[in-house]
C-alpha cells in the first residue's frame, strides 16, 4: 500500500458525475483541488450504498475543503450507471475501474485476492493533496463505513 507523502499513481478511467458518462485523469488534477480516491468493494451492496449516501449528504463539507470525492470500484461503468439510478444521483465521481479490471486498485494497494469479493477492492480511503501526494490512507473493514470525520480531519491537514 502507498505510503503518507508517497505520489500518487496517475490513473485514467471512466466516470459518471450525475448519470453523465467522462473519463477522469488525475495527473489533470493536480494543483487543483483535494482529492478523496474513496475504493469500495461492489455496487449494490448494501454498506457501499450508506458509504455513497453519505458522501453526497456531505458533499458540502468536502467542498469547503476544496475537495472532490472519486468512489472507485472494478464494476463496470454500466452497472455504476443503474446502481447510480437507482440510490443518487450523486454530484461526485463514480469511477469504473474494470478495465483493465482493477489496475488501479491494484496500483494503489487495495485489490483484494482474497473473498469475499476477490477481485474487488478494499473498502479503503486516500486524500491526495494538491501536490499529488498521499496526505491520509486508510483501510476499512468490508462491513463498515468509512469514518467521514477522519478524511476530513485529513483535508484540514493537507
Amino acid at each position: 500500500m502507498l505510503q503518507l507523502g508517497d505520489v500518487a499513481p496517475d490513473f485514467d478511467i471512466p466516470v459518471l458525475i450525475g448519470g453523465v458518462r467522462k473519463q477522469f485523469c488525475l495527473s489533470e488534477r493536480r494543483g487543483q483541488q483535494n482529492l478523496v480516491l474513496a475504493f469500495y468493494p461492489v455496487n449494490w451492496e448494501p454498506v457501499s450504498t450508506r458509504q455513497m449516501v453519505a458522501y453526497q449528504v456531505e458533499r458540502d463539507k468536502f467542498l469547503a475543503h476544496d475537495a472532490e470525492v472519486v468512489a472507485i470500484s472494478v464494476d463496470h461503468v454500466m452497472n455504476a450507471t443503474a446502481w447510480e439510478r437507482a440510490i443518487g444521483p450523486f454530484d461526485f465521481m463514480l469511477a469504473s475501474d474494470f478495465w483493465p479490471h482493477g489496475e488501479v486498485s491494484a496500483r494503489y494497494g487495495v485489490l483484494r485476492a482474497q473473498q469475499p469479493w476477490a477481485g474487488s477492492s478494499e473498502r479503503a480511503v486516500f486524500v491526495i493533496d494538491k501536490g499529488g501526494k498521499v496526505a491520509f490512507r486508510r483501510t476499512y473493514p468490508l462491513d463498515q463505513v468509512p469514518d467521514l470525520g477522519e478524511t476530513l480531519d485529513a483535508l484540514r491537514r493537507a
